[in-house]
């Protein structure tokens, strides 16, 4: 049994709650809605507002195994570790990429990346480079995708395009970062070496040229260096050196020849025809490669397609070879030509040696011995020179091999959509948050009122009954022609209950003299005077009004009656006039009115004395009820001296405006004044209250009133 009682106290404290969340929600519903729409519009409009930007993705795939070098002792293909993908996720966010990517897309002056640079007085090239870089890392984003070895390289922009190059460049430039680490060596030897070919080859010739010269220069016609076969012409006479002659003419037109049929050859079908150039074992071991490449390109184009980096790569090197062969091929042809114009020169020495070599035969054997050592210079040279073309070749091949730990598994495209910002979440956030404002903002209104809104606060704080509730009346309607021209209406059955609770059901209620008063101006208390005199004189209640309220004289505006006249309140007490001069007919059925002429505003004490009260009491021989319009009790003494003179007095409160400790410091005035007190009337009610009734009203007695 107790468990029940605690689940229905709680029930009970929910069902409360809700019903004031529900009331509270119904009071400043427009209120909630106007914020909600407010927010709501606002988060429309910056999402509209905000610059569209676009995100390309390229998705580069870490992969061990296909650097042919990475393998551990066993022969087996090295893992990555997650640290190691970080790393090159690392590598690919690092500063050094940016700058080259900047570089290499010329976005030092992009509008984009570049905004605002050109403010900065003094900066650098490199400086603005590096700014660039920066901004372009902040639209990077880069990482794993799961536990798989693909690295997601991502670029946000405002252009679609430039978005999907950027994220490219990076991709390409990773790559190209990791072959470079792979095939730098080999390619700083490639370099040293033809640069060393260069310089080879030239010397080369210099010394083919020099011992032709000196052959020449000296009149060297023997076919060794040692002379062994030959002399002079005073030692071989002229037979001998004719036939030297003859045999120089030979070789040289052999070498002519073998020159011309060459050039032929070359010609007619291009270096690869020339039958030196065949038969050089250099060319021969650069065709067997080449072979080997074209038994291979075949199949990489058959798996990977054309435009596959392996079948792009291996195409560079078949390139490669080729202009290794024509390169060989043009050596071996420039090298027939040495020999022919040696030959030629030869030829020319000889003839020349006619008519020299009867000279000294010590001289020639000396410039013999020279020639000799020219020649072994210019083979030595010459060994070094094919020496280095093998390197050269080995390193070339090197330098080639881009066979890396990464390769580019999908390039980023232009993309169609906007990546940011995300409209429909951002709307949705900007309902949430419209949503959460209107219902705080409302909360925060509950909170901050100070006045009275229900009957439970009346009598906690009061310690007083609630007669009636009156509700607020549309604008440009008189709330006191309602008891005339809608007798039934919300408005004039609010006053019937405040009469029922005021004079009883049965009228066996002794009070004759009802005081309608108010703790602060403002608060309705005239309307509901005036409609509560109606309510009396249309139940056949003989009854007078009598407007006490002397500074303000609102009943006659509000009756339409203008100020001015000489017969009122205040003229009855200072004896200027009688009470039958001043008691004026209201225009309604058994309602007589005393008004005030107009606002007086004086300090003597007009109710002091037995004035009011004798005249009171003459007027309570002749109507049933009086009703009196008192002024505000909260700085001003006229209310506090009439209130006793009353049989009961009505606090008329403003609902839920009134601040609570006014209308308490106003019950707790007239209590310690003597006072009778009925109770409260609330008065400009919200019908939406349910302080008003209007859960009930609206459905089960809407068929009771007449509001139209």
């Amino acid at each position: 049994m107790e468990v029940r009682h605690d689940r229905d106290d709680y029930e009970g404290k929910l069902s409360d709650l809700l019903a004031v969340v529900r009331d509270t929600f119904v009071r400043r519903w427009k209120t909630f809605v106007l914020i909600l729409l407010a927010v709501l519009l606002a988060a429309v409009a910056a999402v509209y507002s905000m610059t569209p930007r676009y995100e390309a993705t390229a998705r580069v795939q870490i992969d061990p195994s296909r650097n042919p070098l990475a393998k551990n002792g066993g022969g087996k293909s090295e893992e990555l570790s997650p640290e190691s993908i970080e790393t090159e996720v690392s590598v690919i966010k690092s500063m050094d990429i940016a700058r080259k990517v900047a570089a290499k897309l010329k976005l030092e002056n992009d509008p984009e990346f570049a905004a605002g640079l050109d403010k900065q007085v003094g900066m650098s090239a490199e400086d603005r480079n590096a700014a660039v870089a920066g901004r372009l890392l902040g639209n990077l984003s880069v990482g794993r995708e799961k536990l798989t070895y693909i690295i997601a390289i991502g670029m946000r922009s405002r252009d679609p395009s430039k978005a999907m190059r950027i994220a490219n460049a990076f991709a390409d430039l990773y790559l190209e970062t990791k072959v470079d680490s792979v095939t730098g060596a080999a390619r700083s030897q490639v370099e040293w070496f033809r640069a060393r070919l260069e310089k080879l080859q030239a010397e080369v010739r210099e010394a083919d040229a020099k011992v032709a010269q000196y052959r020449v220069a000296a009149g060297i016609v023997g076919s060794n260096a040692s002379g062994a076969g030959g002399g002079t012409i005073a030692d071989q006479q002229v037979g001998p050196l004719s036939g030297q002659l003859a045999t120089a003419e030979s070789v040289a037109a052999a070498a002519q020849a073998t020159l011309t049929a060459a050039q032929s050859q070359a010609a007619r079908g291009g270096l690869d025809a020339v039958t030196e150039v065949r038969s050089s074992p250099v060319v021969g071991e650069l065709r067997r490669q080449r072979a080997e490449l074209l038994r291979n390109i075949g199949e990489i184009q058959a798996r990977y397609g054309d435009k596959h980096p392996e079948s792009v790569r291996i195409r560079g090197q078949l390139e490669t070879v080729d202009r290794q062969i024509r390169e060989e091929g043009e050596r071996v042809l420039g090298s027939l030509k040495s020999n022919a114009a040696a030959a030629q020169a030869q030829v020319a020495s000889l003839r020349a040696s006619m008519g020299r070599l009867e000279g000294q035969r010590a001289t020639d054997m000396r410039a013999a011995v020279q020639a000799d050592s020219l020649e072994r210079e210019s083979e030595a040279k010459r060994a070094e020179y094919e020496r280095l073309s093998q390197m050269l070749l080995e390193s070339s091949q090197a330098s080639q091999n881009s066979i890396a730990q990464a390769t580019i598994v999908e390039r980023a495209e232009t993309p169609q959509s906007p990546s940011s910002p995300n409209k429909p979440m951002f709307i949705m956030l900007g309902l949430l948050v419209g949503l959460a404002a209107g219902a705080g903002t409302i909360a925060t209104q509950e909170m901050m009122v100070t006045g009275l809104r229900s009957g439970a606060e009346v009598e906690e704080q009061l310690g007083l009954r609630l007669l009636a509730a009156a509700p607020k009346v549309e604008k440009g309607i008189e709330p006191i022609d309602l008891l005339i021209d809608k007798p039934t209406s919300i408005y004039a059955e609010a006053f019937r209950i405040a009469r029922a609770a005021i004079l009883g059901t049965r009228g066996d209620n002794p009070a004759k003299t009802i005081a309608f008063t108010s703790a602060l101006p403002n608060e309705g208390k005239t309307t509901s005077a005036v409609s509560f005199a109606r309510s009396l004189a249309i139940s056949n209640i003989k009854t007078l009004l009598i407007e006490c309220d002397v500074r303000r004289a609102a009943v006659s505006p509000m009756l339409g009656l203008p100020h001015g006249g000489s017969d009122g309140l205040v003229e009855l007490l200072q004896g200027k006039t009688t009470l039958a001069e001043v008691v004026k007919p209201s225009g309604v059925e058994n309602l007589d009115h005393i008004l005030v002429s107009e606002p007086y505003f004086s300090s003597e004490d007009l109710f002091g004395g037995d004035r009011m009260s004798s005249q009171l009491a003459a007027l309570a021989t002749k109507y049933d009820r009086i009703v009196l319009d008192l002024p505000p009790l909260i700085g001003l003494a006229d209310g506090r001296f009439l209130s006793g003179l009353a049989d009961t007095v009505v606090i008329v409160v403003k609902w839920d405006a009134t601040p609570a400790k006014a209308v308490v410091n106003a019950v707790d005035y007239l209590r310690a004044d003597g006072a009778k007190l009925s109770g409260v009337i609330f008065t400009m009610v919200d019908q939406s209250s349910q302080q008003l009734g209007s859960y009930y009203y609206s459905k089960e007695y809407g068929k009771y009133y007449q509001e139209r």
